[in-house]
């Protein structure tokens, strides 16, 4: 099969430049990827920061196996079933702050456009009407759906597919606060929510203490909603169960999804605080949203069974471990020509390259490193300037080691080839 023949539409690249025998998996296993190339490959990235526990947990297959057979598919359209009343108690008790309810959804990108329509739906039920704006973050992703491609402030081609962000607005989260004062003190009463990663997705440039500390402030003063989107950051990434499990206050809502099945299934959950759920209650309005596949039957199986896993395997240890091994292995990185910096916290870290010239490198240079480290035997994630490292925390010594040679062998073969030039 040539490049040009292949019948899927393979995102994010350009479709002339894919290769299907080096970039297309055949199976996965524990931390591994078989391509269809014959090589196996140590993934870095947990799939796509998703499979935490990694690939083929026999815990979370049988859990979903044993809900299809017992219930292939069930709604929540004007519905419930016991299989998502279960997922969402469980769920409500991970957060170190309370929760009143869970809604679900099916990816990341599809539970923050929900966000933002539940922000701005509680700001009018409240007598609030002119709350439009949702405020996210410079250089954040929250998905790629009109929503949350809006939200998202990466440079993600929105003015190509005219995306409305004419109600969105932009802070850095770097400089003290200063943009985000100066953000409320002009449309202040105007803003519904303002959505934070605690560690941005796209970078993963960790959000400083005094910011977040800032931004609770404002909240008390203003009273909009303040949102974590932890699609990326939860479910051990950083440690515990989420990040903003040490706030002192609680967000409104906490977004979850990728670690939420371990990658199993199109899934992902608003963790909703009583603020909002009581007002809708007592006001009896009704919130316009839903997703066919949210909060199947399997889904839920799978969050159960992750949650299981995760307790049985004494996740928070696993975490501290692979966040060491990670530090180790960026320290002894940063010796190479061209490495530098090193950003993130936790299992989700960001490695600075450089050219010769001392300047970042350009995103396609980044993706030739990428590629080169693809060819060594390591599966990477680009970023803007550098890679990004998100292992899944069943990570050994062993694999740690590998991972260093390939990336080692990888960048090398990319100055070799002059990409750093």
């Amino acid at each position: 099969m040539t490049r040009t023949s292949l019948p899927l539409w393979v995102p994010l690249v350009e479709q002339r430049d894919f290769n299907p025998d080096t970039h297309t998996a055949v199976a996965a296993d524990g931390v591994h990827v078989t391509f269809r190339d014959g090589q196996r490959r140590l993934c870095a990235k947990s799939g796509l920061w998703n499979a935490n526990l990694g690939f083929g947990n026999r815990a979370i297959a049988k859990a979903v196996a044993a809900a299809l057979e017992s219930a292939s598919y069930l709604p929540l359209f004007r519905s419930a079933h016991t299989h998502a009343i279960e997922a969402a108690e469980a769920l409500l008790q991970l957060p170190a702050h309370p929760f009143g309810k869970v809604i679900f959804s099916t990816s990341g990108s599809a539970a923050n456009d929900a966000v933002m329509k539940l922000a701005r739906q509680y700001c009018i039920v409240i007598g609030e009407p002119e709350r439009k704006l949702i405020v996210g973050l410079r250089g954040s992703y929250h998905g790629l759906t009109y929503g949350s491609q809006s939200l998202s402030g990466d440079d993600l081609g929105q003015p190509l597919y005219g995306v409305d962000t004419r109600n969105i607005r932009h802070v850095r989260f770097d400089d003290g606060g200063a943009e985000l004062e100066n953000l409320m003190r002009r449309e202040g009463h105007r803003v519904a929510a303002v959505v934070v990663e605690p560690v941005l997705g796209s970078g993963a440039e960790a959000v400083p203490a005094d910011f977040i500390t800032a931004l609770l402030a404002h909240r008390e003063e203003r009273g909009f909603l303040l949102v974590a989107d932890e699609v990326a950051t939860g479910f051990g990434r950083i440690h515990s169960w989420f990040v903003t499990d040490e706030w002192p206050e609680a967000p409104d809502v906490i977004v979850t999804s990728k670690g939420l099945t371990n990658g199993t299934s199109a899934c992902a959950a608003l963790l909703v605080g009583t603020k909002v759920t009581e007002t809708f209650d007592h006001t009896g309005a009704v919130f316009v949203h839903g997703d066919t596949q949210a909060g199947t039957p399997a889904a839920c199986a799978a969050i159960l069974a992750t949650i299981g896993e995760m307790a049985r395997v004494g996740h928070e240890r696993l975490t501290r471990n692979v966040s060491v091994g990670l530090y180790e292995l960026i320290r002894d990185l940063q010796s190479i020509d061209g490495v530098g910096e090193s950003t993130g916290r936790g299992c989700m870290r960001g490695l600075k390259l450089y050219s010769d010239n001392g300047v970042p490198l350009h995103a396609r240079a980044t993706l030739a490193v990428v590629n080169r480290i693809h060819g060594a035997g390591a599966i990477v994630q680009p970023g803007p300037g550098r890679i990004q490292l998100l292992p899944a925390l069943t990570y050994m010594e062993e694999d740690f080691q590998e991972l260093h040679t390939a990336i080692a062998q990888g960048i090398r073969a990319a100055r070799r080839d002059g990409v750093f030039a």
